[in-house]
């Protein structure tokens, strides 16, 4: 499914039920958890191999979440989404394959809207830092894990006042070393922006 039909999905369910349901803005003390899916599309250009450019494929998966909210403006996060299969291709030198990629983020999180008891539109930004593994290379090369920062903003609209549905925009600094038999190195830069939708319960 396109990552736009279910931002469009997202927003109607909300848009329906405002009509006839009350809701409560987030505040301290909440815990949340959330589920969805997302797609993430690495920039243009990820680096060079034996004089070509290297391209990543972007990928769409499952997306998880959950967070707390320890003032009623300022929460932390732990997010991520499923291993993602992505392929890589070196111009024409016929050389590429696939790896997988894992990535985990911790946020910390802004709630312009927090504690406003009516509020039924919930924005949010955040800053963190991203872990991204890789494994299962198809290819004679070894990627490093990496560590880079990370950035989001999204917004959550209320069905009842526990379950919300929403949206989010993402953005990691994600660069890995790439050994290729043991005698070729060089620098792959994938930093993907990611956007995606779901639904989030809180407690």
């Amino acid at each position: 499914m396109k990552t736009s039909r279910l931002v469009g999905t997202a927003a109607l369910l909300a848009v329906t039920a405002f009509g006839a349901q009350s809701a409560l803005a987030y505040q301290a003390g909440d815990f949340y958890v959330r589920g969805g899916f997302e797609k993430s599309d690495p920039e243009s250009g990820n680096g060079a191999l034996y004089g070509d450019d290297i391209n990543v494929s972007e990928d769409t998966g499952f997306a998880y979440g959950m967070g707390y909210l320890f003032h009623n403006k300022l929460g932390v996060e732990l997010n991520g989404s499923q291993t993602m299969d992505q392929d890589l291709t070196a111009g024409n030198t016929g050389l590429g394959g696939s790896f997988d990629s894992t990535p985990i983020n911790l946020m910390l999180n802004y709630y312009p809207l927090g504690g406003i008891s009516d509020a039924r539109v919930h924005p949010y930004a955040g800053i963190g830092v991203n872990y991204t593994h890789f494994d299962n290379e198809s290819f004679n090369a070894d990627l490093d894990e990496s560590w880079g920062f990370a950035g989001q903003v999204g917004v959550d609209l209320s069905v009842t006042d526990n379950l919300l549905v929403g949206t989010w925009a993402r953005y990691a600094d994600v660069d890995t070393d790439v050994d290729i038999d043991g005698t070729y190195k060089t620098r792959l830069d994938i930093d993907p922006v990611t956007v995606g939708a779901g639904v989030t319960y809180r407690f």
